[in-house]
């Protein structure tokens, strides 16, 4: 009897401690807006602007501007496909993850829809 007690305190003290950790998702605020994506690409840091609507990503990068559909799978995934690409490899869609939330700022993983070896992550910030 002793046991079976002490065996479901155990389980009832981990729910309590893993449920603290819960990674906020709220992805709905999200799908539009204004949005800015800074990385560093070749030893300095580069910042893109893109536009989201429920149909379209505007992004806006060193005077381009590139134009990609966008098709949410779920509130928190989505594909991205661009419009108009010049290479095969703009031919391939974008699949991104949203994986958590913040105010203005979501923390997302992306890669070449197929290819989720290739994984890489980012944060978005919102500016409207």
């Amino acid at each position: 009897v002793f046991f079976f007690f002490f065996k479901r305190l155990l389980v009832c003290i981990f729910l309590m401690l893993t449920s603290c950790y819960t990674v906020e998702r709220d992805c709905i605020p999200f799908h539009q807006g204004t949005f800015e994506f800074s990385q560093i690409i070749n030893g300095s840091m580069k910042t893109s602007t893109f536009t989201r609507d429920s149909l379209y990503e505007i992004e806006r990068f060193e005077g381009k501007i590139d134009t990609a559909s966008i098709r949410w799978v779920n509130d928190c995934e989505c594909i991205l496909t661009k419009i108009n690409p010049t290479s095969n490899q703009d031919k391939r869609p974008i699949q991104i993850k949203i994986i958590s939330t913040q105010d203005n700022s979501y923390t997302f993983e992306y890669s070449l829809v197929g290819d989720s070896k290739n994984t890489q992550r980012g944060t978005i910030q919102k500016i409207q």
